[in-house]
Protein backbone atom coordinates (compact mmCIF):
# COMPACT_ATOMS: atom_id res chain seq x y z
CA UNK A 1 0.00 0.00 0.00
CA UNK A 2 1.33 3.46 -0.80
CA UNK A 3 1.44 5.91 1.90
CA UNK A 4 -1.14 9.02 0.74
CA UNK A 5 -3.64 7.69 2.27
CA UNK A 6 -2.20 6.98 5.50
CA UNK A 7 -1.16 10.77 5.19
CA UNK A 8 -4.37 12.12 4.37
CA UNK A 9 -6.29 10.37 7.62
CA UNK A 10 -3.24 11.55 9.67
CA UNK A 11 -3.57 14.98 8.56
CA UNK A 12 -7.32 14.91 9.06
CA UNK A 13 -7.28 13.90 12.54
CA UNK A 14 -4.24 16.56 13.76
CA UNK A 15 -6.17 19.21 12.07
CA UNK A 16 -9.30 18.53 13.82
CA UNK A 17 -7.21 17.77 16.95
CA UNK A 18 -5.58 20.89 17.19
CA UNK A 19 -9.21 22.70 16.56
CA UNK A 20 -10.78 20.93 18.64
CA UNK A 21 -7.73 22.29 21.80
CA UNK A 22 -9.01 26.04 21.26
CA UNK A 23 -12.24 25.00 22.22
CA UNK A 24 -11.02 24.25 25.62
CA UNK A 25 -9.73 27.32 26.41
CA UNK A 26 -12.12 29.69 28.24
CA UNK A 27 -13.01 33.42 27.86
CA UNK A 28 -11.89 35.62 30.91
CA UNK A 29 -14.63 36.14 33.60
CA UNK A 30 -14.09 39.86 33.40
CA UNK A 31 -12.83 42.06 30.78
CA UNK A 32 -9.81 42.94 32.54
CA UNK A 33 -5.89 41.97 32.32
CA UNK A 34 -5.90 40.50 35.47
CA UNK A 35 -8.71 38.15 34.45
CA UNK A 36 -6.40 37.46 31.54
CA UNK A 37 -3.61 36.37 33.69
CA UNK A 38 -5.85 34.00 36.01
CA UNK A 39 -5.60 31.56 32.60
CA UNK A 40 -2.00 31.95 31.93
CA UNK A 41 -1.55 28.29 32.94
CA UNK A 42 -3.99 26.92 30.76
CA UNK A 43 -2.95 29.19 27.71
CA UNK A 44 1.04 27.71 28.55
CA UNK A 45 -0.76 24.10 28.31
CA UNK A 46 -2.16 24.94 25.40
CA UNK A 47 0.72 26.11 23.72
CA UNK A 48 2.55 23.18 24.81
CA UNK A 49 0.20 20.72 23.64
CA UNK A 50 -0.69 22.53 20.16
CA UNK A 51 3.46 22.68 19.95
CA UNK A 52 3.39 19.06 20.14
CA UNK A 53 0.64 18.18 17.69
CA UNK A 54 2.36 20.33 14.89
CA UNK A 55 5.36 18.82 15.59
CA UNK A 56 4.55 15.17 15.49
CA UNK A 57 2.44 16.26 12.25
CA UNK A 58 6.45 18.32 10.90
CA UNK A 59 7.78 14.60 11.69
CA UNK A 60 5.04 12.44 10.20
CA UNK A 61 5.47 14.05 7.18
CA UNK A 62 8.68 13.99 6.75
CA UNK A 63 9.09 10.02 7.77
CA UNK A 64 6.29 8.90 5.54
CA UNK A 65 7.82 11.59 2.46
CA UNK A 66 10.59 9.10 2.82
CA UNK A 67 8.86 6.31 2.90
CA UNK A 68 7.54 3.93 -0.12
CA UNK A 69 5.15 1.65 1.48
CA UNK A 70 3.39 0.76 3.90
CA UNK A 71 2.31 -2.79 5.67
CA UNK A 72 -0.25 -3.35 8.37
CA UNK A 73 1.65 -2.73 11.31
CA UNK A 74 2.75 0.46 10.01
CA UNK A 75 -1.31 1.19 9.73
CA UNK A 76 -2.23 0.03 13.22
CA UNK A 77 0.65 1.87 15.04
CA UNK A 78 -0.25 4.89 13.05
CA UNK A 79 -3.76 4.41 14.65
CA UNK A 80 -2.33 4.23 18.32
CA UNK A 81 -0.58 7.16 17.53
CA UNK A 82 -3.74 9.28 16.56
CA UNK A 83 -5.39 7.61 19.45
CA UNK A 84 -2.91 9.41 21.58
CA UNK A 85 -3.10 12.46 19.33
CA UNK A 86 -6.98 12.44 20.02
CA UNK A 87 -6.48 12.29 23.89
CA UNK A 88 -4.74 15.79 23.71
CA UNK A 89 -7.46 18.17 23.62
CA UNK A 90 -9.05 15.96 27.39
CA UNK A 91 -5.52 16.24 28.65
CA UNK A 92 -4.71 19.88 27.97
CA UNK A 93 -8.17 21.09 29.64
CA UNK A 94 -7.31 19.11 32.88
CA UNK A 95 -4.12 19.78 33.49
CA UNK A 96 -4.67 23.19 31.98
CA UNK A 97 -7.24 23.77 34.88
CA UNK A 98 -4.55 22.79 37.78
CA UNK A 99 -1.21 22.81 36.34
CA UNK A 100 -0.40 21.42 40.16
CA UNK A 101 -2.85 18.57 40.31
CA UNK A 102 -0.79 15.40 40.62
CA UNK A 103 -3.56 13.21 38.74
CA UNK A 104 -3.71 15.32 35.83
CA UNK A 105 0.34 15.86 35.83
CA UNK A 106 0.86 12.53 35.31
CA UNK A 107 -2.23 11.62 33.22
CA UNK A 108 -0.76 14.37 30.68
CA UNK A 109 2.61 13.18 30.97
CA UNK A 110 1.62 9.43 30.47
CA UNK A 111 -0.31 10.51 27.19
CA UNK A 112 3.08 11.99 25.90
CA UNK A 113 4.77 9.43 26.97
CA UNK A 114 2.64 6.74 25.58
CA UNK A 115 2.38 8.73 22.28
CA UNK A 116 6.23 8.95 21.65
CA UNK A 117 6.60 5.39 22.63
CA UNK A 118 4.21 4.59 20.01
CA UNK A 119 5.98 7.24 17.38
CA UNK A 120 9.08 5.00 18.62
CA UNK A 121 7.55 1.35 17.34
CA UNK A 122 5.68 3.04 14.36
CA UNK A 123 9.54 3.57 13.18
CA UNK A 124 10.67 0.36 13.57
CA UNK A 125 7.35 -0.68 11.57
CA UNK A 126 8.61 0.97 8.84
CA UNK A 127 11.87 -0.72 9.07
CA UNK A 128 10.42 -3.82 9.07
CA UNK A 129 8.30 -2.87 5.63
CA UNK A 130 11.28 -1.34 3.78
CA UNK A 131 13.56 -4.39 4.31
CA UNK A 132 17.14 -4.55 4.93
CA UNK A 133 18.40 -2.90 2.02
CA UNK A 134 16.42 0.09 2.29
CA UNK A 135 18.34 3.69 3.49
CA UNK A 136 15.84 4.96 5.16
CA UNK A 137 16.17 1.46 7.58
CA UNK A 138 19.64 3.25 8.41
CA UNK A 139 18.19 6.45 9.07
CA UNK A 140 16.02 5.06 11.71
CA UNK A 141 18.00 2.74 13.24
CA UNK A 142 20.73 5.86 13.42
CA UNK A 143 18.17 8.24 15.05
CA UNK A 144 18.00 8.35 18.77
CA UNK A 145 15.91 11.04 18.97
CA UNK A 146 12.83 8.71 20.36
CA UNK A 147 14.86 7.24 23.02
CA UNK A 148 16.35 11.05 24.17
CA UNK A 149 12.40 12.18 24.25
CA UNK A 150 11.35 8.98 26.19
CA UNK A 151 14.26 9.00 29.03
CA UNK A 152 13.06 12.93 29.57
CA UNK A 153 9.67 12.35 29.86
CA UNK A 154 10.26 9.14 31.99
CA UNK A 155 12.27 11.38 34.31
CA UNK A 156 9.60 14.52 34.36
CA UNK A 157 7.11 11.50 35.26
CA UNK A 158 9.33 10.19 38.04
CA UNK A 159 9.95 13.86 39.81
CA UNK A 160 5.92 15.10 38.67
CA UNK A 161 5.10 12.41 41.24
CA UNK A 162 6.54 14.81 43.79
CA UNK A 163 6.20 18.33 42.21
CA UNK A 164 3.98 18.08 39.20
CA UNK A 165 5.13 21.11 37.04
CA UNK A 166 8.10 18.97 36.71
CA UNK A 167 5.68 16.72 34.25
CA UNK A 168 5.03 19.78 31.65
CA UNK A 169 8.92 21.04 32.15
CA UNK A 170 9.88 17.29 30.63
CA UNK A 171 7.30 17.49 28.32
CA UNK A 172 8.41 21.01 26.98
CA UNK A 173 12.07 19.85 27.19
CA UNK A 174 11.56 17.34 25.36
CA UNK A 175 9.57 19.01 22.28
CA UNK A 176 13.14 20.99 21.79
CA UNK A 177 14.46 17.46 20.56
CA UNK A 178 11.92 17.20 17.87
CA UNK A 179 11.51 21.44 16.91
CA UNK A 180 14.12 21.08 13.95
CA UNK A 181 12.91 18.07 11.71
CA UNK A 182 16.25 15.55 11.62
CA UNK A 183 18.30 16.75 9.22
CA UNK A 184 19.32 13.08 7.99
CA UNK A 185 16.21 12.40 6.65
CA UNK A 186 16.29 15.12 4.68
CA UNK A 187 19.64 14.54 3.37
CA UNK A 188 18.28 11.13 3.14
CA UNK A 189 15.14 12.51 0.85
CA UNK A 190 17.61 14.76 -1.14
CA UNK A 191 19.61 11.70 -1.91
CA UNK A 192 16.71 9.53 -3.00
CA UNK A 193 15.47 12.63 -5.49
CA UNK A 194 18.83 13.25 -6.91
CA UNK A 195 19.61 11.46 -10.29
CA UNK A 196 21.77 8.60 -10.52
Amino acid sequence: MRTTRLEAFTDAVIAIAMTILVLGLSSPEESSFSALWALRHSFAVYLISFATLAIYWVNHHHLFQAAKTVSGSVLWWNIALLFCISLFPFTTVWIGADLFSQAAAIAYGALMLTADVVWFFLGRSLVHAHGKGSALISYLQNSKKSIRTIAVIGLGLIVGWYWPPAVMLGCLTSLLLWVVPDKNIEKFMREAKAPK
